[in-house]
């Protein structure tokens, strides 16, 4: 395995950080998990634009050029010969001083990690799996916004623990105000009457690249599309339910905090969204 830091490559058990820098510190820094089919990188020029645009929320200065920094993936991805795999790509603060500082750190770091990545067993998305909600509430916007991808991940792993302890492997995350916002690292769907409903972000909810995907596929399949403020309510009683995210892609949600939902097994739409999301992803 090679690993691009900051232009230059370096094998698995090489690859470090310097114990000042603060994303190691402080998770100050940003990120993008991003998904390699079939040799190419699906996506791309969005996930860099999340990247960019997380990073300017921040105050941080990504130290390459849009371009660049898109052709260090894709050799990055070239010199591991990954035909189909996972890209996680990182923007540290880079080394500082100790303290909260950010100015004392002189240039932000690049890593690309180009590994496999499997969240779920593949009888997950055949069978469907459980889910609970977890007591630990989504950060609020006005406490940090949603739609910054950034390497603090804390509140989304404490929920985690709470669904692996409840003998789950994914937990829904509730706002301040209750409304569902979404998984500790899926996007959230339901279906309802023919229709596909998502939580609004303004709730708390990542805007997800593979969440945009299946909407846009929704559209093609002429499915109608809802974009709410969602409560437990909805997904107790939905008709289907489907988390969606870039290590994860669809998977079907069978059971809600112990309640069935629908018949108990994935829905015929769900499967149609993921035909439509592989044909997508394909193109």
């Amino acid at each position: 395995m090679k690993i691009y830091i900051d232009g230059t490559y370096y094998d698995k058990d090489e690859a470090k950080v310097s114990v000042f820098d603060h994303g190691l510190l402080y998770g100050d820094g940003v990120f993008e998990g991003i998904r390699i089919y079939g040799g190419k990188v699906f996506k791309l020029d969005e996930h860099l634009e999340r990247l960019y645009d997380s990073a300017a929320a921040l105050y941080l200065t990504i130290p390459m050029a849009r371009e660049d920094l898109a052709r260090a993936v894709r050799d990055t991805v070239s010199a591991n010969e990954k035909h189909d795999g996972y890209i996680r790509l990182i923007v540290t603060r880079g080394r500082g001083n100790l303290g909260l500082n950010p100015f004392t750190c002189d240039r932000a770091s690049v890593i690309i990690i180009v590994d496999d990545i499997q969240l779920y067993p593949q009888s997950c998305y055949e069978e469907g799996i459980a889910v609970i909600t977890a007591s630990v509430r989504r950060t609020p916007p006005d406490c940090l916004d949603p739609r910054i991808k950034s390497l603090n991940y804390l509140n989304n792993i404490m929920a985690k623990v709470e669904a692996i302890q409840a003998g789950c492997l994914e937990a829904l995350m509730l706002s301040r105000e209750g409304y569902v916002a979404e998984c500790t690292g899926d996007n959230v769907f339901f279906i309802r009457g023919g229709v596909l409903v998502t939580p609004d972000s303004a709730q708390g909810a990542l805007a997800g690249i593979t969440r945009s995907t299946v909407i846009e596929a929704a559209g093609q399949i002429g499915v109608p599309v809802r974009v709410a403020c969602v409560t437990l309510y909805d997904l107790y009683t939905a008709d289907e339910c489907f988390l969606t995210g870039t290590a994860a892609e669809l998977i079907p949600v069978t059971r809600i905090d112990g309640r069935v939902i629908g018949d108990g097994r994935p829905g015929p739409l769900t499967a149609d969204l993921k035909r439509a999301f592989l044909a997508a992803v394909a193109a």
